[in-house]
Parts: structure tokens; C-alpha cells; sequence
């Protein structure tokens, strides 16, 4: 209950932080929590409860408990199996309904209505995937009890006896799925190297499953208020997917990976694939039961995989806005292959700290606001929860973006700092001839240096990487403390001066504007965002760095809450 408790927390802080924001700001959405479509006239609700009956016992139709004798009676299903019941077809049809009541429901071979698995199969033991809704406004929904109440307590679904995934999205289109808890009952870690390796030969196997969600060739799908945690290799496992939405989505704890795109040879999305207070977490560290806490934190070297988000080459106009990507045991946000001629990426109000790789990776037109970016990627080394992670994989760069010919990428109101090679890396992308045109323009941020992890050497600002020229443009900085400082300053800068934050170290790196910071009314409104960091409106001179300033006793304090699920 410890896990479950800090997520709510956490996803209240956020919406807090969205709920103060001015109307007409990146922060509205037309798709209101609780306003969910209406249910058509020719689709059904069923209602699957802990003291339901069968099918034969129940029609499914009631929210009422199964009364003990009787056969079809107007009373609840005792397990989402009733509905979606493995080796067979769904019983549900598309643009139906099904609410799930809270409580603790097995998933996988020996669950009520697996009477198709065998034990030696039981990976196949899983639900067909959910039947497409008939149309956007018209979508089948899988939710968790209190889901148009801010899922206070959300049904668990726990995976058991090694099934592929939990819940199926694949070919599913037209899904909304919310309020639900998504997680298995062992410690163990698909492959793992230190000792915490899955059953994976003989049955009983016991109770974990690989991933939590597994959705391909999907369309219009939106997942709200979940909570995929825990899982033996990976949260999400998704590809060939167009126009996602995901608000109020937690990924953590699971032993391989969060969100997994790459499905295969072909793993390309397209559309609009947008995250909403979207915290990552842990990835690449196994998940005690039922205490969890961290465990066996793995990297590559080691056989484990460790980022938070990764996918395959893909295409989509991918958007992260007020979300957290922490202490994955590789990189925290990998866009790297986001690779498709007319792709697009928006990185707003989201902090990336404490992942062993590179914190945010991206490719292709990229902008990056009030983003803060801590790149202590070292935080791993001696921690009791490691078994072996790649300390600073690939640089540990705070942002690393890779540019294609003719590509503009745009750091605006950031605030970074980071013990790995550089804070900044641009790079030409791998197969690509660039022709010289490529900028990223940096203006309004703070760039602060630190002491390279398990070196003599200091953390520079920026390098280029298979570029005939100098891409980067800067201006209204504040730089301090790094190797390779500009000569001259950038135009409209301070370099070499203190930044005035209210917290410099990487361990416990505090953003906020100190009262006589330099930052103060220094920036420039050309290209600012009209919000800061928590949401707050920018000034008419805005102020540098990814907070605008104000007293303390006005700050959220979503970071720090964020930190304490460690």
C-alpha cells in the first residue's frame, strides 16, 4: 500500500499544478477527466465485482452481488475474465462498458475463467484483446471503479504465473481505459543476472507477468489514471500506434524498461501521441512485494535494457507535458528514433533527473521549455538497490539531440545542470549527410557544471558531434562552472557568476529563484513560454531559467514529491 499511497500523491501534486494555470495556456485540455462520451443507446455496461458470480450464475449487467443460487441472475461478473476470457472471443462488444470494482483480481493461469490455459502454456494465458469502439465518440471503456471520481481506489490487476502482458490492446481502436492498478506479485526480474531471474521453464512459474499493457496496430486509445508497476520486464510494450492519449499514467519499478515502442521490425507510429503528467520512474530496477521498494537495479552491460522511454524508428507529433522521468538505470526520455520524415517533439513543464544515461534524447524538430534536467547519472553507484548499472551510459548528457539536414531544434527557459561529459550534446543523426543550415538555439536558460562523475575532469556545456560547423545559438544565458565556457559570453549573458538557485547540488538540485538571483528580469520575450515551469505566468520581461520568480511560500513542491517514491 506504501507504492499506491506516494502515486496518488504524486498525481494530485501534478494536477495541482496544471489546475492553477491561466485559461488559453498549453495547460487547458477539451477532454475533461470526468467528462467521459455518453454511452450510446445500442452498447451495454457490465460490471465485474469480487462477489459476482460466473457467466452462467450472472448476466454481468448489475452492479449487484451474485445472491448464491440461481443461474442468470441480474447480478455482476466475478473477474474481468468473465468478459475478456482467455483463448476465447470477448464477450463484451465494442463501445460497451465495463466497470471493474475495486479489489484484487489475479490475471493469468488459475484466475476464475481459465479453464482454456494449461499450465505449461500459461504465457498465453491472457485476455483477447479489447473490442474497438465503433467510433471516437463511441469508445469501449475498461474502468476502474471511482475512475470519474480521481480514482482514489483503483481495482488491482496483478499478473500471475507468467503470462505475456495483462491487459491486450492489440488491433484495438476506439479504447479508453482507466483507474487501474496494473502490477504482479513477485520480486523477480525477467533474465535477470544478479540472482532475481523469473521461473521461465517449468511450471508453477509463479506470480509475475512480463508486461503490463501490450497494444499494436491501435488507434484513438486514451489511458488515464494508471498505475504499471512492478512488472517482471516492461510497463508498456507498444508500437504501430496512432493518436494516443495518456494523462495521470505512472510507469515504475518494472525490471526491463517502462515503455517499450519497439515491437519488431515494424514498430512506426504516426498522429499525435500525447503525454500528460506522465511520471516514469525506477525502470530497470526490480520492485519488492509487497513492500516496493527498489531492487536489483540493472543496466545493458549487465543484460537489462533501463530506459524509462524508448521505442523503435517511428514517426508521430510526440508531446510530454507536466511529467517527471526519474531514476531509470539508462536514459530517462530516448526519442532518439523519432526518425520519420514530418515528425515533431514538444518537451514542456518536465523534469528529467537521475537517469544513469543520457536524461532527455530526442531527434529530428525538437522544442524543449521550461524543462529542468539534472544529469547526476552516477546515481546509481554504491546504492544498496544496485546490482550493476552503466554509471553515465553513452556521456549521461542532460540533452542529447540529434539533428537531421536542415533541422532547428529550440531549448527555451531551461534550467540544467549534470555531472556527465557535457550537459549539451548535437549531433548530425546516424546516416545522415547535414549541410551545415542546423541550429539549436538556446536562449533564456541556465547551464550549470559540476564535476564529471568519477573524474578529474569538469562537465562541459556543449559539443557537436559530425557537424561541419558550430549549430549552437545562444543568448540571455547564465553559465557557470563549466569546461569549455564561451568566448566571448553569448550575447545577453552571465557566465562565470553564481546562478542564485536555492539548491546548486546535483544530489538535491533545487530550481527555484533565490530573491537577488541574476536570473531576475534577465531573459528575453522573444520566444519564451507564458508560463513557468509550475504554471505560473511569465512577466513581460521574463525571468531566465525554466521558474519564474516567486516567494517560497508560493512554490509547488512537485519535485520533491516525485523524490520520495525512491
Amino acid at each position: 500500500m506504501q507504492k499506491r499511497r506516494i502515486y496518488i500523491l504524486t498525481l494530485v501534486l501534478i494536477v495541482a499544478c496544471s489546475a492553477i494555470s491561466p485559461p488559453g495556456t498549453a495547460h487547458d485540455n477539451a477532454h475533461a477527466f470526468t467528462s467521459l462520451p455518453p454511452v450510446p443507446l445500442s452498447s451495454s455496461t457490465y460490471y465485474v465485482r469480487l462477489d459476482g458470480g460466473d457467466t452462467t450464475q450472472c448476466t454481468g449487467l448489475v452492479d449487484a452481488p451474485y445472491p448464491g443460487s440461481g443461474s442468470g441472475q441480474p447480478c455482476a461478473w466475478d473477474h474481468p475474465f468473465r468478459a475478456l476470457p482467455p483463448g476465447e472471443t470477448a464477450r463484451i462488444k465494442g463501445g460497451d462498458t465495463l466497470i471493474i470494482a475495486a479489489g484484487s483480481y489475479a490475471m493469468g493461469y488459475g484466475a476464475p475463467g481459465t479453464d482454456n490455459c494449461d499450465p505449461g502454456g500459461a504465457f498465453d494465458c491472457h485476455m483477447p484483446p479489447v473490442p474497438s469502439g465503433p467510433d471516437s465518440m463511441n469508445p469501449t471503456r475498461i474502468l476502474g471503479e471511482g475512475w470519474d471520481k480521481g480514482c482514489p481506489n483503483p481495482p488491482e490487476f496483478w499478473g500471475t504465473e507468467r503470462p505475456w502482458f495483462v491487459l491486450n490492446l492489440s488491433g484495438s481502436s476506439h479504447i479508453e481505459v482507466s483507474c487501474l492498478e496494473i502490477t504482479d506479485h513477485s520480486d523477480c526480474v525477467e533474465f535477470h543476472t544478479g540472482g532475481l531471474a523469473c521461473e521461465r521453464e517449468n511450471p508453477p512459474y509463479g506470480q509475475w507477468a512480463s508486461y503490463g499493457i501490450h497494444a499494436e496496430d491501435a488507434a484513438d486509445v486514451t489511458l488515464r489514471y494508471l498505475n504499471i508497476h512492478g512488472l517482471a520486464w516492461g510497463g508498456v510494450h507498444a508500437g504501430r500506434l496512432t493518436d494516443w492519449q495518456v494523462e495521470n499514467v505512472r510507469i515504475a519499478g518494472n525490471g526491463g524498461v517502462g515503455w517499450d515502442g519497439d515491437i519488431g521490425e515494424d514498430s512506426t507510429n504516426d498522429g499525435r501521441l500525447y503525454f500528460r503528467r506522465f511520471v516514469v520512474e525506477w525502470n530497470g530496477c526490480g520492485e519488492t512485494y509487497p513492500g516496493g521498494e527498489p531492487v536489483g537495479c540493472w543496466g545493458q552491460t549487465a543484460g537489462g535494457y533501463g530506459d524509462g522511454v524508448g521505442t523503435g524508428t517511428t514517426g508521430g507529433h510526440w508531446i510530454f507535458e507536466d511529467s517527471a522521468f526519474l531514476h531509470n538505470t539508462s536514459d530517462g526520455l530516448d526519442l532518439l528514433y523519432v526518425r520519420a520524415p514530418g515528425s515533431l517533439v514538444e518537451i514542456r513543464r518536465t523534469r528529467a533527473e537521475g537517469n544513469a544515461g543520457d536524461q532527455i534524447k530526442t531527434s529530428g524538430p525538437t522544442l524543449i521549455e521550461n524543462v529542468i534536467a539534472v544529469s547526476n547519472c552516477g546515481f546509481f553507484d554504491q546504492k544498496p538497490f544496485t546490482h550493476h548499472v552503466d554509471a553515465c551510459r553513452a556521456g549521461g548528457s542532460a540533452l542529447a539531440l540529434s539533428l537531421f539536414p536542415g533541422n532547428t531544434l529550440r531549448v527555451i527557459n531551461a534550467t540544467v545542470t549534470g555531472q556527465g561529459d557535457c550537459l549539451v550534446l548535437a549531433e548530425c543523426a546516424e546516416g545522415a549527410s547535414c549541410s551545415g543550415t542546423e541550429a539549436v538555439q538556446i536562449r533564456n536558460s541556465i547551464f550549470l557544471g559540476n564535476p564529471e562523475f568519477n573524474s578529474e575532469d569538469t562537465t562541459c556545456l556543449a559539443w557537436a558531434e559530425g557537424l561541419t560547423h558550430d549549430p549552437f545559438e545562444m543568448t540571455h544565458l547564465i553559465i557557470t562552472d563549466v569546461k569549455g565556457m564561451p568566448d566571448p559570453c553569448p550575447p545577453n549573458s552571465l557566465c562565470n557568476v553564481d546562478p542564485g538557485l536555492v539548491n546548486l547540488s546535483i544530489s538535491s538540485f533545487n530550481a527555484h529563484l533565490l530573491p537577488n538571483s541574476p536570473a531576475i528580469d534577465a531573459g528575453t520575450a522573444e520566444g519564451a513560454p507564458a508560463v513557468d515551469f509550475d504554471g505560473f505566468p511569465r512577466d513581460v520581461i521574463p525571468d531566465i531559467g525554466a521558474y519564474e520568480f516567486r516567494a517560497a511560500s508560493a512554490w509547488i513542491y512537485l519535485p520533491v514529491v516525485l523524490r520520495q517514491s525512491q
